[in-house]
């Protein structure tokens, strides 16, 4: 399992790094004070949430144990009518879908970006960008479904890699496409749907080599093709609902002042990447492992997966919270504060890093506990606890960033909380069913996070490198920022390597 969460963590780290670069490329491009980048990243978000839901949320989480199933019980024949079926049935609900959200598009702009529909000049906008960009959704959604197949072989580098794909034409799209029309943006909605197109294409070889290239049928009268859709309704709400979040979180924004939904942007961008790099990765080699584990009724290994799993995700999760908090805008100063985007965006975005980070251990710890329902084909018991999340999110949208008056850092701060309820259901629920057994919280692994914890705090604190960043110029910020970073982990690894002793490598 190491190897291959090494395998996804690597692959994702590299398209986080590639991502990063594509974000400072588009901020430098459009700044905040015109609008344009909002614009860009909040209609992009549109499809990018569906994506969510019809792949990497709810599909896959879906697909992965039923084909796991098919993969244990049943022919080469039956499997690939299996997955012939479903990929027909998936492109034909994909097309009407595409064509139904191309048709309407102006009513998708008034439903997930409200500020915008009513500036005619956002709006019209806003309403052709979606309409180049959201030919992607079907294309990703299909990518998915063969990352899915791919994954469930224990073939993980080329699915990780695959988002690279994305990030590498933003940037291109920037140089090159983005200076042939009046309006930048344009030029990068292109770029987007140009992505979608040569990362589906790119799977056909693998998929070959493995004997498993559908060719589309429709049947919806196949059983295993039922038994996903059955699964993957209320997995529409529970695997999807870090994304429901945030594009509540992207909703609100646009009624907020102009350069809110970057702000939040940039600093959910920063989130992602341990979040990618780690829980993702796991969560990805952890749902076929728990889903074979579980059709083989083997208890043992499926709960010690699961142990493992957790104690690895906190043993990187709270060290990142650290980093993420106590030097927000060293990381965003670094990385960002060029061309049109300012130090008073830097501050703003700061301010929502720090309220992001501290969920982020819930965010991550959730790519953990929902594969221990779905690989039990148990969709609804994560469905009810993402409800209550989703609803405790929008009222606290509303109390923070309206009410309160924090903007952007109360939409930040309200999914975080929400991510805690949502973690906290499903743990209760875990340990109730016994599949987590609950210990005593004083032991060596919990002092060692302590205690290694407590040493980054008082590093970054009250270390050499705790500087004015506006003064530095670029390349003694990076190299500031990288000897922060490099520092820290060396005394966590340091400290906790000598608390738990032989034991840490257990966790990997």
């Amino acid at each position: 399992m190491f190897k291959s969460y090494f395998k996804v963590g690597s692959w994702t780290g590299l398209s986080r790094v590639f991502g990063l670069v594509r974000d400072i490329t588009t901020t430098g491009l459009l700044g905040t004070s015109s609008g344009l980048h909002d614009i860009f990243v909040v209609v992009l978000k549109i499809p990018n949430v569906f994506r969510r839901f019809f792949a990497e949320g709810a599909f896959s989480q879906a697909f992965i144990p039923i084909y796991s199933e098919y993969q244990e019980h049943k022919s080469t024949e039956e499997i690939k009518d299996f997955i012939n079926n479903l990929a027909g049935t998936l492109l034909s609900f994909l097309f009407i879908f595409t064509i139904i959200a191309l048709f309407f598009a102006p009513i998708f702009i008034f439903i997930f970006a409200p500020g915008f529909y009513f500036d005619p000049l956002k709006k019209d906008l806003a309403v052709n960008v979606l309409r180049i960009m959201f030919p992607y959704l079907g294309l990703i959604s299909l990518v998915a479904f063969a990352g899915g197949i791919q994954n469930s072989h224990q073939r993980f580098s080329l699915p990780a890699a695959t988002p690279i794909i994305f990030n590498l034409c933003i940037i291109l799209s920037a140089f090159f496409l983005a200076p042939l029309f009046s309006i930048p943006i344009v030029g990068l909605a292109w770029g987007v749907l140009l992505a979608g197109i040569i990362q589906l294409l790119i799977q056909l070889a693998p998929l070959s080599q493995i004997d498993r290239l559908p060719i589309p049928k429709i049947g919806m009268s196949n059983e295993g093709v039922k038994k996903v859709f059955i699964l993957m309704l209320p997995a529409v709400i529970a695997g999807g609902v870090a994304q429901i979040n945030l594009l509540i979180d992207t909703v609100f924004a646009s009624l907020l002042i102009t350069g809110s939904p970057t702000w939040l942007y940039v600093s959910d961008r920063l989130i992602q990447f341990p979040l990618g790099i780690f829980a993702i990765a796991i969560g990805t080699v952890l749902l076929p492992s728990l889903s074979n584990a579980n059709q083989r009724d083997d208890l043992i290994l499926f709960k010690e997966q699961l142990r493992k799993s957790q104690r690895l995700v906190m043993f990187l999760a709270i060290p990142s919270v650290i980093g993420l908090a106590i030097c927000s805008e060293h990381l965003i100063s670094t990385l960002f504060q060029r061309g049109e985007f300012m130090s008073t965006d830097v501050s703003q975005a700061s301010k929502s890093l720090i309220a992001f980070s501290f969920g982020l251990p819930f965010f991550m710890m959730m790519k953990v506990l929902v594969p221990a329902f779905f690989s039990r084909k148990d969709t609804k018991t994560p469905m009810y606890a993402a409800i209550a999340a989703l609803a405790l999110n929008i009222a606290l949208n509303y109390y923070l960033a309206f009410i309160l008056g924090y903007g952007h850092t109360g939409l930040a701060f309200a999914s975080s909380i929400s991510a805690l309820l949502s973690c906290g259901i499903l743990y209760t629920i875990l340990i109730k069913d016994n599949y987590i057994q609950f210990r005593n919280p004083i032991n060596r692994f919990n002092l060692a996070l302590a205690l290694g914890s407590l040493s980054i705090i008082l590093f970054l604190l009250y270390g050499p490198f705790n500087v004015d960043f506006n003064s530095l110029s670029f390349l003694e910020r990076l190299f500031n920022l990288s000897l922060e970073v490099v520092i820290s982990i060396f005394l966590y690894l340091l400290i906790t390597r000598a608390i738990i002793g032989g034991k840490l490598r257990e966790l990997f």
